[in-house]
């Protein structure tokens, strides 16, 4: 029980500083702590990402952080990905989702090396292809934004329902490419997306047969609301090339791990 409440607030801290990697790290955790299958451990910690992430979006918009519009056009454009990625899910090995998680892992890991490495500063946006007016705070809409913030959604959604995670490791680097949306922006905005497509994932999840352990979900979600508002109240505080590097070295040594169980 305390390696439960252990890991859904380490979860819930990673995902109110960056705004991703809750899922990734709360599925692994849950299949550490409780000896739990992938097929078990994603729904539950889809559901602690999720709530957890509703509590973090609260905050960003009580400052005026998340693009609403943005927001809910990736959680349309992610709803159906999200129904595709649980289907193809139930018909996966315990290996091959395995395995397929580890290697996500190391893509994210090394996409965010190459950020911190070549990022140096929040309007350095060289292949900008959706605009946040600096006047009105608001994206600009117009065919291509909207393709592209769809994009990013519909990515998100099949991550969500395939891999039990919220998307945020796919939101916000994204974001933080191909827009010049701030890095709180992205977070918070992350944040709202992954809170209206994780309700979608659970509910799908349910209907499709996942099971739910009542104490188990609502201890690991507690904890996990609490390490986000914790995460919350100091982000700010804290670069984000520090934040950033922190974040690689977990998911390295979490993908690290997994690929070990895989192989051996």
């Amino acid at each position: 029980m305390m390696l439960l409440m252990l890991a859904g607030t380490v979860v819930g801290l990673v995902m109110g500083l960056t705004g991703a990697g809750g899922g990734i790290l709360a599925v692994p955790a849950l299949v550490y702590s409780q000896g739990w299958t992938m097929q078990q451990a994603m729904p539950v910690a889809l559901l602690a990402v999720t709530i957890g992430a509703m509590i973090g979006a609260v905050e960003g918009f009580t400052k005026n952080l998340v693009r609403y519009r943005a927001a809910f056009l990736m959680a349309l454009a992610g709803s159906f990905p999200t129904w595709l990625g649980i289907r193809i899910a139930k018909h996966l090995s315990q290996t091959w989702l395995m395995g397929g998680f580890a290697c996500v892992l190391l893509f994210v890991a090394l996409r965010l090396y190459w950020q911190v490495r070549t990022h140096s500063s929040d309007d350095d946006h060289k292949k900008c292809l959706a605009q946040v007016n600096r006047n009105t705070g608001r994206f600009d809409w117009n065919i291509k934004s909207a393709s592209v913030i769809a994009s990013i959604g519909g990515l998100a959604g099949l991550s969500s329902g395939l891999l039990g995670v919220g998307g945020g490791f796919i939101i916000v680097p994204m974001l933080r490419h191909f827009t010049n949306i701030s890095v709180h922006g992205a977070v918070a905005t992350s944040l709202f997306v992954i809170s209206l497509v994780g309700t979608m994932g659970v509910g799908m999840a349910v209907a499709n047969g996942a099971d739910l352990p009542l104490w188990s979900s609502v201890l690991f979600s507690v904890t996990t609301v609490i390490g986000t508002i914790v995460a919350r109240k100091i982000a700010a505080r804290l670069p984000t090339k520090v934040v950033q590097s922190v974040f690689i070295l977990l998911l390295l040594g979490v993908a690290g791990s997994m690929l070990v169980r895989v192989i051996f």
